[in-house]
């Protein structure tokens, strides 16, 4: 098994105003004299995880997580029916991260991310190059409506009994052949009704889904989004149904279309060979855009990881706490 750091608690952590009546919870740990760094989470809706500190040296790095708009400790908290959304996108989301680092006092930061996460961080870096350090990257995702429609449609092939039960539980969903876009839309619709009942129910059916793709992979937990609690399971299902709905509110292909602005930035793309619902052709058209990334496949993993992904995600980030 991967030996990370052992595990620490922040020495500092806030509530950060925003705008738009959100409070985004951060904190820190670590070296408050090291080399800033920021834990990105994903989702979009999953919330920051304590044991991410332990990938970091904590004799090297100060330490930043944070809970983006909506989830985790930041309020208000999307599992609520009456929190507006409108004032979530991703562009809301690059502009916390930017008045995050000014207000820590960082000049330049390495971005370290998974899944969602690593969408995040290029929509952010390839804004503010000149803020990031180094950027590392496991499970990496671009959020292109192709890979929306991939993930919510193109992999029924794989598993045509649980994506046909997917399907069922938005009423009045698009027929099979439709685009995995278009039930995500229905999804996002459910999650904004006011019966909780309605929205307790969709954000199960949409859980069950995400596991039965998981549940393809070498190494996968068994119910990584079912057995979250209620009001996180409400959150997520809530926040990322309304981005996937909107293409995450990104041109189609300008994260690598756009790759180029990251030239200079040294990155690791760690991605599991088996990641099904994000496949391996997104981090390598991502390496081929992006002339200072290196490219590390993983072959016993998918998207959430394994015991070998672990120990190259702590290697790469002991490897940049050097420079």
């Amino acid at each position: 098994m991967t030996e990370l750091y052992p595990p620490i608690e922040p020495y500092e952590q806030g509530m950060l105003d925003v705008g738009d009546g959100n409070l985004v919870h951060w904190e820190v740990s670590g070296n408050p004299d090291g080399k800033p760094a920021v834990w990105v989470h994903g989702g979009p809706g999953s919330g920051a995880r304590a044991g991410v500190r332990r990938y970091f040296d904590p004799d090297r790095y100060r330490i930043v997580l944070f809970d983006q708009r909506g989830c985790g400790r930041s309020t208000p908290h999307a599992s609520a029916a009456a929190t507006d959304m409108s004032s979530n996108t991703t562009d809301h989301l690059v502009a916390d991260m930017e008045l995050l680092r000014t207000h820590l006092g960082i000049e330049r930061w390495l971005l370290f991310g998974s899944s969602w996460g690593s969408t995040l961080i290029l929509a952010y870096a390839e804004r503010h190059p000149r803020t990031v350090s180094e950027i590392v990257l496991c499970g990496v995702t671009m959020t292109r409506r192709s890979d929306i429609d991939w993930l919510y449609g193109g992999v029924a092939r794989f598993l045509p009994d649980e994506w046909e039960r997917f399907r069922a539980g938005a009423p009045g969903a698009p027929g099979p052949d439709s685009r995995g876009r278009d039930l995500v839309a229905a999804y996002a619709r459910l999650m904004a009704d006011p019966d909780p009942e309605v929205r307790t129910k969709a954000a199960n059916d949409w859980c069950a889904w995400e596991d039965a793709v998981i549940s393809l992979e070498p190494n996968s937990p068994p119910t990584p989004y079912t057995g979250r609690p209620s009001p996180a399971r409400l959150a997520l299902v809530r926040i990322a149904s309304h981005y996937f709905a909107h293409g995450a509110w990104l041109d189609e292909g300008s994260l690598l279309r756009d790759a180029g602005r990251l030239a200079g930035i040294p990155g690791v793309l760690i991605h599991g060979r088996f990641d099904l619902g994000g496949p391996l052709s997104t981090a390598w058209e991502l390496a081929r855009a992006w002339p200072d990334a290196e490219l590390q496949v993983v072959s016993d993993s998918g998207h959430l990881g394994s015991d070998e992904m672990r120990a190259r995600e702590r290697a790469a980030l002991d490897r940049f706490a050097a420079r």
